[in-house]
């Protein structure tokens, strides 16, 4: 499959994007102007070689990279990184992820083994594990999934272990076949507002997403989900979407902001200014999650170590 004919199909998909919005301002090459406190910082030092090596030596996918994540050079400077098994072609075109859709090939069996390696030689306190979509396959990849878990924690017993997993197109049997394997912190993400997934999340569900978290929490897990903002979203639809995660009993949230990959991708509606994040996360946690992660560049998987260490109570110094 090649990538001009994946591009087409990704423009297609979004073509309720449109044209440039009349609210963005773009420089010379089409790419909109950032303010300034999207400024990221660069990788650098020691860590940043030892992991950069690692990821290229072990033959291992990382989000990082794949979804061009912008707190890459921060991250791997500090020996961190979210490993992305299953391969690193996707089932699904979320008109917001840089991740490539198509047809992906077989799981590779050994990749929990090697994964484990790879992160034994970190010698990590905290990682994080995601995937890609696999909906061609009978369990969602479920199986490979709790495999991975469990010889993660077999090579790394001191260092907790986080996985941010697909719905498993709500399967209670798959998405409890991972609980089973131990994950420290079970994440799914929402991703948006329920006015908006069907332009965002076109293959997924609001409420099939709630699901997912309700039967983990029930299984007694530490929870944990995440939103983008300047998609579109009213601050009052996010304070809505909040309530009902803290319905649930939901452990952690994280709020950033939604940067375009590229022009296919859905258009930017906004810059939400650090206060209006700061804003929204005292109302969350006084909604009653138990901390609130809100800023303009973090991800689900920023400073993961220390958003489940302010919830335990643990230093949260690196």
């Amino acid at each position: 499959m090649s990538n001009e004919s994946n591009e087409s199909r990704t423009a297609a998909r979004i073509k309720a994007s449109g044209p440039a919005r009349e609210s963005l301002r773009y420089q010379p090459d089409g790419v909109e102007r950032k303010p300034p406190w999207l400024k990221v910082k660069l990788g650098q030092g020691e860590g940043y070689g030892e992991v950069r090596s690692l990821v290229k030596n072990s033959g291992l996918h990382t989000v990082c990279q794949s979804a061009s994540c912008p707190n890459m050079g921060e991250c791997w400077s500090h020996r961190t990184l979210t490993i992305m098994i299953l391969g690193e072609v996707c089932t699904r075109s979320c008109g917001f992820c840089d991740v490539f859709t198509g047809r992906p090939a077989p799981p590779d069996a050994d990749e929990p083994r090697r994964v484990a390696e790879a992160l034994a030689s970190l010698k990590l306190r905290y990682t994080v594990i995601t995937s890609v979509d696999r909906d061609e396959l009978e369990d969602g990849g479920a199986r490979h999934w709790a495999e991975t878990i469990r010889r993660v924690r077999e090579a790394c017993p001191a260092m907790r272990v986080e996985v941010l997993v697909p719905d498993f197109k709500g399967n209670a049997a798959h998405i409890q076949t991972v609980l089973d394997a131990g994950p420290h912190v079970f994440a799914h993400n929402v991703e948006t507002v329920p006015r908006l997934h069907a332009e965002v999340r076109p293959q997924a569900d609001y409420a099939r997403s709630l699901a997912v978290l309700d039967l983990a929490k029930r299984q007694g897990a530490v929870s944990k989900s995440g939103l983008m903002l300047g998609l579109g979203e009213r601050d009052e639809e996010v304070v809505e979407v909040m309530a009902e995660l803290a319905k649930l009993g939901l452990d952690i949230l994280s709020l950033g902001q939604y940067l375009r990959p590229s022009k296919r991708h859905l258009p930017i509606e906004r810059w939400v200014h650090p206060d209006a994040f700061a804003e929204l996360k005292a109302k969350g946690e006084a909604l009653g999650i138990g901390h609130v992660e809100a800023g303009p560049l973090v991800r689900s998987s920023y400073r993961a170590d220390q958003q489940a260490a302010r919830l335990y109570g643990e230093p949260t110094e690196r």
